[in-house]
C-alpha cells in the first residue's frame, strides 16, 4: 500500500506540474549579443530575457565539453537544434532572465582565437569565461542579483561547481547541474569508448594500448600510439596531447566532481536522464549521491525517457548506440524532455517562490 500510495503522489505531482506549465503566463521574450573577454579573447554570448521592464531572477548556462556553443551545437554532431537555446528560451518565457556563451574554444570565432590560445586553455580560463559570464548578466537592469543561478549540461558543472567554491561576491544562489559526471573525467571516457567497441572480439586487448597511452599521458610524457588502436581512439588520443587543448586536457583527464561537489552548501538539482549513453544515472549518480550524504539541500532527479542533453528519447535503452546519438542530439524533431523540464521548473520554483 505504501508503493502505490507513494506512485499515486508521484503521477498526481506530476500531473498538477504539467499544468502549473501549461497555465502559466507565457512571457514575450527578447534576444541580445553580449561580449566580455577572457584571456584578452572576446567571449560571444547571447541574454534572452522577458520583454516586461520588470526584475526577474538570472541564470547562466554553461556548455559541455568539446567545441559545444552558446546552443550547445557541435560541429563534431548533426543539426542545429540545441537544447541550451531551446532551454533558454523557454526559461526567459517563464520569467527568468538568460545567458548563453561560446566557449573560446567554440561558436563562429574558433578558428581566429584558437591560434591565440594555444597553452592557455586550462581550468582557470574556464573559471574565468563563466565569471566574465556573471559579471555580464548582473549588470543587466532587469535582473533580481539575489536570485542568481546556474544551469549546466555534462562538464559545465566542473566549471560552476570550481567558480561556486571560488567566489567571495557573485555567487550562485543555486546550481543546476544535468549530466554531471560522477567518475574522474578519464574514467568516464574510458568506459564509453569501451561501450563502443565491447562488440569487437579482441576489444579488452585494444584497451591495453589505450591504457598505456593515457598513462604516459597523465605522466607528461609523449603518447606511443600502438598502431593496432581504431583510427577513432587515435584521434581522441592526439587531440589530449594537442597543443591548444594542453594544459587542459590533463587537468580535465584526472578531476573527479563528486570530491568538489561534496563542498557545496547551496541547493543544487542534480538531474541525470535514464536514456543518457555518455553519463550512467546509477554509477554517476550514485557516486554524487555518497559525496552529499551529509547535506539537505540536494535534490536529485532521473527523468525516465531524458538523454543527455535533456531531449525526449523514445527508444529503448539498449538500442541507443553513439552513432545514432550523434545523429539525433540535435536535430529539427527533438524536443526537451516534459519530465526534465518540469523538474527544473519546479526545483527554480521552490527557489524564488515562482510558480
Amino acid at each position: 500500500m505504501k508503493t502505490l500510495s507513494t506512485t499515486l503522489y508521484r503521477l498526481s505531482e506530476t500531473i498538477a506540474l504539467k499544468i502549473t506549465v501549461e497555465k502559466a503566463e507565457m512571457n514575450n521574450v527578447d534576444n541580445k549579443e553580449a561580449t566580455w573577454k577572457a584571456l584578452d579573447t572576446p567571449i560571444n554570448g547571447t541574454i534572452t530575457t522577458p520583454t516586461d521592464k520588470q526584475s526577474h531572477p538570472a541564470i547562466v548556462l554553461v556548455a559541455g565539453s568539446g567545441p559545444t556553443d552558446r546552443n550547445w551545437c557541435s560541429p563534431l554532431l548533426l543539426g542545429e537544434n540545441g537544447s541550451g537555446k531551446l532551454l533558454a528560451e523557454m526559461l526567459a518565457k517563464c520569467g527568468f532572465v538568460t545567458l548563453r556563451y561560446d566557449k573560446l574554444a567554440s561558436g563562429p570565432h574558433v578558428k581566429e582565437n584558437i591560434p591565440k590560445l594555444i597553452g592557455k586553455i586550462s581550468m582557470q580560463s574556464h573559471l574565468e569565461e563563466l565569471k566574465g559570464a556573471v559579471d555580464t548578466l548582473i549588470s543587466e537592469k532587469n535582473v533580481d542579483k539575489d536570485n542568481l543561478f546556474v544551469l549546466t549540461n555534462s562538464e559545465g558543472a566542473i566549471h560552476a561547481v570550481n567558480y561556486q567554491l571560488q567566489a567571495k561576491s557573485k555567487s550562485f544562489k543555486g546550481l543546476l547541474l544535468t549530466g554531471a559526471p560522477g567518475r574522474a573525467v578519464g574514467e568516464l571516457s574510458r568506459s564509453q569508448i569501451y561501450n563502443q567497441i565491447k562488440q569487437i572480439p579482441n576489444a579488452d586487448d585494444l584497451m591495453k594500448p589505450y591504457d598505456d597511452a593515457i598513462t604516459q599521458f597523465l605522466s607528461g610524457k609523449p603518447m606511443a600510439m600502438d598502431p593496432s588502436l581504431p583510427d577513432g581512439i587515435k584521434l581522441l588520443l592526439n587531440s589530449l596531447e594537442t597543443a591548444a587543448n594542453l594544459p587542459f586536457s590533463r587537468e580535465l583527464w584526472m578531476y573527479r566532481l563528486p570530491e568538489h561537489f561534496a563542498k557545496i552548501n547551496e541547493p543544487t538539482l542534480v538531474l541525470i536522464g535514464k536514456k543518457d549513453i555518455q553519463v550512467d544515472w546509477k554509477i554517476d549518480g550514485e557516486l554524487l549521491e555518497k559525496a552529499n550524504v551529509k547535506k539537505k539541500a540536494t535534490t536529485f532527479v532521473y527523468p525516465e525517457n531524458a538523454n543527455h542533453v535533456l531531449k525526449h528519447e523514445n527508444k529503448p535503452q539498449e538500442e541507443l548506440t553513439a552513432q545514432y546519438v550523434s545523429l539525433h542530439y540535435n536535430s529539427s524533431d527533438t524536443v526537451l524532455d516534459e519530465e526534465a523540464v518540469n523538474a527544473i521548473l519546479d526545483w527554480l520554483g521552490k527557489q524564488t517562490k515562482a510558480f
